[in-house]
């Protein structure tokens, strides 16, 4: 049995595919040791483990970079670029800001270590790595204790012979994260930060596969990776950094699933859960970007092209000095969680005030199976309500709408901003909040239809189950386009295949269950940042580039074409996971339920989603409630249930 697992800020989803039929359970998050969630949470559905693989997307390499809590990593560069992680872009978040906050340095002076090795852009060999330079490596880090270490000499993607070396002396017991096979690219900046967070955060997720690992023994574990494919939990922890949108990554995974059954293949999502929300754009395909940031980091590893904001449905609300409304970044997260929870929280959150209008009804939250608290979220806005001089329901419209405003501007920004208009595209809306909102972002944007997933509280989880095992590789070459060898082109490409089939063979997949596909990165000569095209012949690569920049851009230029990077994304095959149709039956009418809702002048029809049959027709204002999600049906919206359950939404024109 396959069982799917994402930890989230505030809850942990759980999806099993017993191979005929799935199975949904969401469980409160336990941040302090993850791995207690999903061990309670597969007591909880009565699972034996032995009978399960479980693909687990995991928030602890992200947790760990944002919260600064890597382990004590030294830095090991060529002589005279020690402070480079430090220096970085000199990139200021303040242009005209005369007196900056201080910001440390990603590594203090005393762990950032010089030595030789270095080579010129051509390959030629200026300093020599000798055995002195390792003997006072070693004799260094001896005295430095550090727990990991990053190594990132220059041009090593050229030539990566000085980087071994230093790896073979390295004290036994000490991570070790190498440039030139963590990130075999350009940019010494990004492939140095890249390399430092893999080595910064690896032993926290190696440790925390390792206990989960030594709970569930004879249970198969694979991780979630940031560009949308799984990996072995063994292979997992030494590659920390493509972890980082582990989450995120399963939840378009199960997008692009549901909305290829559901013949939706132009995608806008959004995935709010507790603390955050995550937009993305899914054209086809899932879109990656080697140009990701995890807080002030980049991170040049493939990873899902998404746009993350501080809304979720844990976003605190409050009065500013200036006595306006706000809301988020901050969140209640799982513990206390909002004021409704009654674990503590006295802080009016968004899904405050979704119970106060309404919106969430106290006695089906999770099923009837966690009873939310009305006194307590009314009593949260009330606090801002008198600081407002508004009334409470009033005061909860209000945070809806500051919410609404904060999500529809991350929609533009994947959208608008990529040259995308929205209208072409459906909206869907998943995480266990996103139902809630779905009609108001999709009138902010001028979108006509949306599509509300089977399942989709708890889509994240659901996608791990659709993942396939991946492996994104890359390398650079950089020459202009029309003096390329392409029988050289053909040799480094092959190299990149034989060793993503030689990691996936070691997971159990043979070459003939292997798809491969190559792809350039390309820029006209002069830019600093480039474009990825399918690889086909040379010329028609340049024409494809040329319109991709136009449409990105606006403009194309005459420029000659340069290749940047050469990438290989390869996949196994996809799990046979089948949705169930539903069964035809009649509506039984009988079920409905009625509410009057704030700031809606009609009664409100109260649906429970399981007892929705294939072809039932909503007129809104509706409310549609399961068990983990709810979802608000707005007035002049209509939705109609298809063969697997999903909602479709549609505008009234």
């Amino acid at each position: 049995m396959l069982l799917g697992v994402d930890t989230g800020g505030t809850f942990t989803d759980f999806v099993l595919f017993d191979g005929k039929t799935l199975r949904l359970h969401k469980r409160l998050s336990t941040p302090h040791a993850p791995e207690q969630a999903i061990l309670l949470g597969i007591q909880d559905m009565g699972l034996n483990p032995e009978q399960l693989s479980i693909i687990h997307g995991s928030t602890v390499a992200t947790n760990a970079a944002l919260e600064k809590k890597g382990v004590r990593t030294a830095f090991i560069t060529n002589h005279g670029h020690g402070d480079m992680l430090t220096i970085g872009r000199q990139a200021r978040p303040e242009l005209y800001n005369l007196q900056p906050e201080a910001i440390s340095p990603p590594v203090p002076a005393e762990l950032c270590l010089e030595t030789g090795g270095r080579i010129a852009a051509n390959g030629e060999l200026l300093e020599p790595l000798t055995e002195q330079d390792l003997q006072q490596l070693q004799q260094q880090l001896q005295q430095l204790k550090p727990e990991a270490v990053a190594i990132n000499l220059l041009f090593s993607f050229i030539d990566d012979r000085a980087e071994k070396a230093i790896e073979a002396v390295i004290p036994e017991g000490i991570f070790v994260s190498r440039s030139s096979e963590i990130l075999p690219e350009y940019k010494e900046y990004e492939r140095g930060i890249t390399t430092w967070l893999n080595a910064w955060i690896g032993p926290l997720m190696e440790r925390y596969l390792n206990r989960l690992g030594s709970r569930l023994p004879q249970t198969p574990i694979a991780v979630m990776q940031s560009s949308g494919g799984s990996i072995a939990a063994g292979q997992a922890g030494r590659h920390a950094v493509r972890m980082l949108l582990s989450g995120p990554a399963g939840g378009l995974a199960g997008a692009r699933f549901i909305g290829h059954l559901a013949g939706h293949e132009l995608l806008l999502t959004f995935d709010m859960g507790g603390t955050s929300t995550d937009v993305a754009l899914i054209d086809g395909e899932l879109r990656l970007t080697n140009e990701g940031h995890i807080g002030p980091y980049p991170v040049a590893v493939p990873m899902v092209d998404m746009h993350t904001i501080g809304a979720g449905g844990g976003s605190i609300a409050y009065v500013d000095a200036g006595g306006l409304l706000q809301v988020g970044p901050e969140s209640a997260g799982a513990d206390p969680g909002p004021a409704c929870y009654g674990r503590g929280g006295s802080q009016a959150t968004v899904t405050d005030a979704n119970l106060v209008l309404g919106r969430l009804r106290a006695d089906a939250f999770l099923g009837g199976k966690m009873q939310l608290e009305v006194t307590a979220a009314h009593d949260a806005v009330s606090t801002l309500a008198q600081q407002l001089g508004l009334g409470v329901e009033e005061t909860a419209a209000g945070i809806i709408r500051l919410a609404n405003e904060h999500m529809s501007q991350a929609l533009r920004v994947i959208s608008i901003q990529r040259g995308m208009d929205p209208k072409g595209f459906t909206l869907m809306p998943f995480g266990g909040a996103g139902g809630l909102h779905v009609c108001a972002l999709a009138e902010a944007l001028g979108m006509e239809q949306a599509l509300v997933p089977i399942q989709g509280g708890v889509l994240s989880a659901f996608g791990m189950l659709v993942a396939r095992r991946s492996r994104e590789l890359s390398q650079t070459i950089a020459n202009q386009l029309d003096q390329i060898d392409t029988s050289k082109l053909e040799t480094e490409f092959q190299s990149l295949e034989d060793k993503a089939l030689a990691a996936l063979n070691s997971e159990g997949i043979n070459n003939e269950q292997v798809t491969l596909r190559r792809s350039l990165d390309l820029r006209y000569r002069g830019q600093a940042f480039s474009l990825n095209i399918p690889w086909q012949k040379l010329e028609s690569c340049a024409e494809t580039f040329q319109q991709s920049h136009e449409q990105r851009y606006g403009h194309r230029l005459q420029q000659p074409v340069e290749l940047v990077n050469i990438r290989l994304h390869a996949h196994g095959p996809a799990q046979q996971i089948e949705i169930p149709v539903l069964e035809q039956q009649a509506f039984a009418a009988d079920t409905i339920q009625t509410a009057n809702l704030y700031g809606i002048e009609k009664t409100v029809a109260i649906l429970e989603r399981e007892k929705l049959p294939a072809g039932q027709r909503i007129d809104g204002p509706a409310l549609i409630t399961e068990t983990v999600a709810t979802t608000f049906i707005d007035s002049g919206w209509q939705c109609q249930v298809d063969n697997y359950g999903n909602l479709l939404l549609k505008r009234e024109s």
